[in-house]
């Protein structure tokens, strides 16, 4: 097994947001919206700045070797939970859904991105210790992405009837026959069997999506040191009770949100953002939103009503009832960790860059964000049809239409675009237009618009040209699409594929060749070749 990596700037991908270009380029207008730079000095001043209570780092601790008990911890794991114990030890977080079987590659791309980066501090600042941290979401409710997962281009879905927080789910009959399903297809596999093996030992009927993701993720990524954490709990929660009785009481949250979009860069669209409470009520019935009327407090969609002194009352009983949204989870994650840095996709980093009023008011240290890694995977058979091709890796990302256009251009040997003679045109009517204004200066104008005329129809005749020349270059207008098709499969093939199709082909060893390949704060794309 053997891959060459290459390198692209993101915005050569033309697959992120205007937003993620600008921030990385440390846009001046994007400066107010967060605390430090995305690299190794910006996480330098973070680690000075950084304050966390014993109290909050015992209790982490605590937590953390209770719920690791059940199981034997690799030994990089019980290391790095003795490590967290200290003062010089902090941390760097990814966090994610508990998708099922890791769901799409960006899974495990943000999570070797944490272990990279938490490697690379430890060279950077050696009399520091620092340890990477899957920080689970998984109070989401959201099945219909989380139970969503593709192997070989086909999509399945698990079809339960459960509902709620997705971790708290169990595993039933429906998902044991999507690993039926899946096993048809990853049996056939050089490494198939090893991994539906896997997949069979942490899915096991009864058991949690919370408990089987944990133990798939300790299994995958255990022997780098990654530190797994579930925050739906009530250890953890509790340390969260001050912020969520402000949120509870004085709706903060929202207010800060609305005082930073005011001021938010009219470039960057908005989109409806956060809630007048910011938090969920998680039960038997479900995770359902909090509403007040007046001095009440109301469960949507139960029949649970609260008194202000009643709700204050309920979440210092039961914190684990109490579930942040999107706007207040980002802030839970800082106040339970010694964290310096965070590793979030373009969305994430979106909403991240909304929210610094937020933790300002939280009095919680907002932490550095790096966008993470990304790949592009490309197999040996369609390495070898690009080289068939001629086919550069940067040529990839144009869309379809652009790029076979682009290689009949390049490979036909006709002329097919005319813009020297647009130009020998424009010059043309250029004096024609001189001539008619010294007449009527009326002409010149009507001289010009015939110019406009023109040119428009030998751009038609340009678009004519490239349709008859791929004509004679069908069957590679075809590999070319084929070769989209399986590259991007609907997007970004990280935003599709699941990891484990890659496992079943090339063994666990796979996940320390993406290791090796990952950044630590260089903002670049990877392309990695099968060669």
């Amino acid at each position: 097994m053997s891959f060459k990596a290459q390198h692209l700037p993101y915005r050569n991908t033309h697959s992120f947001s205007q937003l993620v270009y600008h921030y990385l380029d440390t846009d001046v207008s994007l400066q107010p919206y967060f605390s430090y730079q995305p690299d190794m000095e910006g996480i330098g001043k973070a680690i000075e700045t950084r304050k966390f209570s014993s109290a909050n780092r015992n209790a982490l601790v605590a937590e953390l070797n209770r719920q690791y008990q059940k199981m034997n911890p690799y030994q990089a794991v019980a290391k790095n939970l003795e490590l967290l114990a200290n003062e010089n030890c902090f941390t760097v977080c990814t966090a994610h859904q508990p998708n099922i079987f890791t769901g799409h590659l960006y899974f495990v791309y943000k999570i070797l991105h944490a272990i990279k980066l938490a490697a690379q501090l430890k060279s950077s600042f050696p009399e520091k210790d620092f340890v990477p941290v899957f920080f689970m979401g998984s109070e989401d409710a959201d099945l219909n992405e989380l139970g969503e997962v593709f192997f070989g281009g086909e999509k399945m879905n698990w079809q339960t009837t459960q509902q709620g927080a997705v971790g708290r789910m169990q595993v039933d009959k429906s998902l044991l026959k999507m690993l039926d399903d899946i096993s048809g297809q990853l049996g056939v596999l050089p490494h198939g069997k090893n991994v539906m093996d896997l997949l069979r030992r942490n899915y096991v009927e009864g058991s949690t999506i919370e408990q089987s993701t944990f133990s798939l993720v300790n299994e995958l990524f255990g022997k780098f040191g990654l530190v797994i954490l579930l925050p739906d709990s009530a250890p953890i929660k509790r340390m969260f009770v001050p912020v969520m009785e402000m949120e509870l009481k004085e709706k903060f949250s929202a207010g800060a949100v609305k005082e930073t979009l005011a001021g938010y860069p009219k470039s960057f669209r908005i989109d409806s953002f956060g809630r007048d409470i910011n938090l969920f009520y998680l039960d038997e019935n479900g995770r359902n939103r909090i509403e007040q009327k007046g001095d009440s407090y109301f469960i949507e969609h139960t029949s649970r009503q609260f008194s202000r002194e009643e709700i204050i009352q309920d979440l210092h009983a039961h914190p684990e009832r109490y579930s942040p949204n999107v706007i207040l989870r980002p802030v839970l994650q800082e106040a339970i960790l010694p964290n310096v840095a965070f590793i979030g996709g373009g969305g994430e980093l979106a909403y991240w860059l909304r929210l610094k009023l937020v933790f300002e008011k939280a009095a919680i240290d907002f932490p550095v964000l790096i966008l993470r890694n990304s790949f592009l995977l490309i197999s040996k058979k369609w390495g070898a049809l690009m080289k068939k091709l001629d086919l550069g890796v940067p040529q990839l990302f144009l869309d379809e239409v652009t790029l076979s256009a682009e290689w009949v251009r390049v490979h036909s040997g006709l002329q097919l675009m005319l813009q020297n003679e647009k130009e020998e045109l424009s010059q043309i009517y250029r004096k024609m237009e001189q001539v008619a204004g010294k007449v009527d200066p009326t002409l010149a104008v009507h001289t010009n618009a015939l110019l406009v005329k023109g040119l428009k129809k030998i751009d038609l005749l340009e678009k004519k040209l490239v349709r008859a020349a791929k004509k004679k270059h069908e069957a590679a207008i075809r590999e070319i699409g084929f070769l989209k098709g399986e590259l991007f499969p609907g997007g970004l093939q990280e935003r599709i594929e699941n990891i484990m199709f890659w496992l079943a082909i090339h063994g666990m060893e796979f996940l320390d060749v993406l290791l090796q390949e990952s950044s630590s704060v260089e903002p670049r794309f990877t392309v990695l070749k099968e060669v």
